[in-house]
């Protein structure tokens, strides 16, 4: 298994994910309304299962919060 070191949300993290969709799923994101980024360039959902995941990508993941 392959381990990809990426920035998540400006932290080191590492994933065997190869897809920005992958990602999301992963971290309990798959059917949640979130905001992706990747290189701070906007990803929409439907691109995110075409999006690769390559070493040193800075991937940004935004959920609105309740409230106010």
């Amino acid at each position: 298994m392959c381990f990809l070191k990426i920035l998540l949300n400006g932290e080191a993290f590492a994933t065997d994910a190869k897809t920005l969709d992958e990602l999301c799923a992963r971290l309990g994101f798959a059917e949640a309304k979130i905001a992706t980024a990747v290189n701070r360039s906007f990803v929409a959902a439907s691109s995110r299962g075409a999006t690769s995941l390559a070493e040193a990508d800075e991937i940004e993941i935004v959920a609105p919060r309740q409230g106010g």
